[in-house]
């Protein structure tokens, strides 16, 4: 039977790759995006719902599925204010979760940092742990933490800082070896690849760290 996926982050770098790709697989039939804006794509198997993400929970009714695609993330760059920086990587994934609960919807699977932990010193990593555990705690049949380093590939939205960052990480990654390696930059590419063969396939594993990522990416055909 084919399946329903969706995506929330459709808009963003990984979330754009995730949506051509399930596109072109046929084991999908729609794909139902929940965005505050709409994807430069037409395609019949698209349903679009443009929609302020942050009262997401008033769009129960739609949120059906099989599947859930959680790429959602914002900076401290593009978002100072904590509150609501907060309320974007903290609530929108874990509302969702939620509702795969209450919809039952059995797979979940979101992009989350590597380095995040409740108990963390930074901000950043801090929320993603938190929302790690409020997501791990609903119990849903499947999911699936990724747990990416730094992310590759070109945004459409400039940030100054990241953009530094990869060029730096491009010239110290040859040094990254051993227990260091998953700290190496990963293409989104290879996220993508790793979750849809993850939505498809039986993998015990709760968290996925980046190196780890890199590996399941290949069973992706």
């Amino acid at each position: 039977m084919l399946k329903t996926a969706i995506i929330l982050g459709a808009t963003g770098l990984t979330g754009g790759i995730l949506l051509q790709q399930l596109l072109h697989d046929e084991r999908y039939a729609k794909i139902k995006l929940f965005s505050r804006q709409r994807v430069p794509i037409s395609n019949p198997k698209i349903e679009e719902h443009i929609i302020d993400l942050l009262k997401l929970k008033e769009y129960a009714d739609h949120f059906v599925a099989d599947e859930v695609f959680c790429c959602i993330g914002t900076t401290k760059a593009k978002t100072p204010d904590q509150e609501l920086y907060y309320k974007i990587d903290y609530g929108i994934p874990v509302n969702a979760a939620q509702l795969c609960k209450v919809n039952g919807i059995p797979t979940f699977i979101v992009i989350s940092a590597l380095g995040a932990h409740p108990e963390s010193a930074i901000f950043y990593n801090r929320t993603k742990g938190k929302m790690e555990n409020a997501i791990i705690a609903l119990h849903l049949p499947k999911t699936h933490i990724l747990q990416p380093s730094l992310i590759g590939g070109s945004r459409t939205e400039k940030r100054l800082g990241e953009y530094l960052f990869k060029i730096m990480m491009k010239v110290i990654q040859p040094l990254l070896i051993g227990a260091l390696k998953k700290y190496r930059m990963i293409p989104p590419e290879t996220i993508v690849s790793a979750m849809i063969w993850l939505a498809n396939n039986k993998c015990s594993n709760l968290r996925i760290e980046s190196d780890e990522l890199k590996q399941i990416s290949k069973y992706q055909k």
